[in-house]
C-alpha cells in the first residue's frame, strides 16, 4: 500500500468539481461490474472493487483499491484515470507513462495520455498520441472524437470534421450528450461555434435532422455568423427544407 501525502489528499478536494467541468473522453473499462453481480461467497478482487468505486466517482477509494492489486499496465492506467478525474494531470500523466513502459502498444493509455496533453493545451502532442492510439485500435469512436476536437483546437476544422465523421460511422451515439466523447469545453466560443456547425452538417448528411438542428442551434447561440454559408451549403439542403429550420431561423430573428 502506498502512503498518501498531504498533497495527495488535497487533490481529492478537486473531485467535488468533477460533475461541473468537462474533461476529455477517457478510455474506460469496457464493462463495469455491478454490486448485484458479485458473488456473496467470493470476495471481490482489488481491481473489481476499484472499478465499482470508479463508477461511483469515489476516486480516492478506487486508487487505494487498485494499489492493492499486482502492478500492471492496466492497473496503472486505471490509477491514472482516477487522478485524471480529479484533475491531477501531472500525477495522471506519470501513471499513464508507467502503464506505457509496461505495455508500449496500449491504446487506452495512449488516448488518456493524449487527453492530458489536450488539457495542457499541447494540441500537437495530443494529436500525435491520439493518432498513435488509433493505429492500435482503429475501431475506437471515442479516440476519433478526441482527435477531431484536438484538430479543431489546432484550427484545422476540415481534419476535425473528417475525424468526427469516422467516429460517427463507428458509433452513431458517440456525440450524444451523455457519452462524454467530445472535448469541446476548452475551445474558445468562436471555435465551438464552428465545431457545432460542422457537426450539424455531419448529422444532416446522415439524415439525423433533429440532431443536426440541435447542433445548428448551439452553433448560432455560440456566435456562428456566416449566414451565407448557412443558406448556401449544399450539405444542409435537407436541413433547410425541414420545418424545424424555419422555426430556428424565426427564433434567431427574435434575438
Amino acid at each position: 500500500m502506498i502512503r498518501w501525502s498531504p498533497q495527495a489528499w488535497r487533490i481529492a478536494l478537486a473531485a467535488a468539481l468533477a460533475a461541473f467541468v468537462g474533461i476529455p473522453a477517457l478510455a474506460l473499462p469496457a464493462q463495469l461490474p455491478s454490486a448485484s453481480s458479485a458473488s456473496a461467497e467470493k470476495p471481490l478482487s482489488p481491481e473489481v472493487r476499484g472499478d465499482l468505486l470508479m463508477a461511483r466517482q469515489q476516486y480516492i477509494a478506487a486508487i487505494e483499491a487498485y494499489q492493492e492489486a499486482p502492478g500492471s499496465a492496466v492497473i496503472w492506467n486505471k490509477i491514472g484515470l482516477a487522478y485524471h478525474h480529479m484533475f491531477a494531470m501531472n500525477v495522471a500523466k506519470r501513471d499513464y507513462e508507467r502503464a506505457l513502459r509496461l505495455r508500449p502498444k496500449f491504446p487506452e493509455a495512449l488516448n488518456n495520455l493524449g487527453a492530458v496533453f489536450y488539457a495542457k493545451k499541447n494540441y500537437r502532442k495530443a494529436v500525435k498520441l491520439y493518432r498513435k492510439a488509433i493505429k492500435l485500435n482503429p475501431g475506437s469512436a471515442a479516440i476519433f472524437s478526441n482527435l477531431g476536437t484536438a484538430y479543431f483546437a489546432e484550427h484545422k476544422p476540415e481534419q476535425g470534421i473528417e475525424a468526427y465523421r469516422t467516429a460517427f460511422m463507428l458509433d452513431p451515439r458517440v456525440f450524444t450528450a451523455d457519452s462524454l466523447q467530445l472535448v469541446s469545453e476548452d475551445l474558445p466560443a468562436s471555435e465551438r461555434a464552428q465545431q457545432d456547425f460542422c457537426l450539424a452538417k455531419l448529422f444532416a448528411q446522415t439524415g439525423h435532422i433533429d440532431v443536426a438542428l440541435d447542433y445548428l442551434r448551439k452553433a448560432l447561440n455560440e456566435g456562428f455568423v456566416d449566414r451565407k454559408k448557412l443558406m448556401e451549403d449544399r450539405t444542409l439542403a435537407s436541413l433547410r427544407a425541414s420545418p424545424g429550420f424555419a422555426q430556428l431561423m424565426s427564433e434567431q430573428k427574435l434575438r
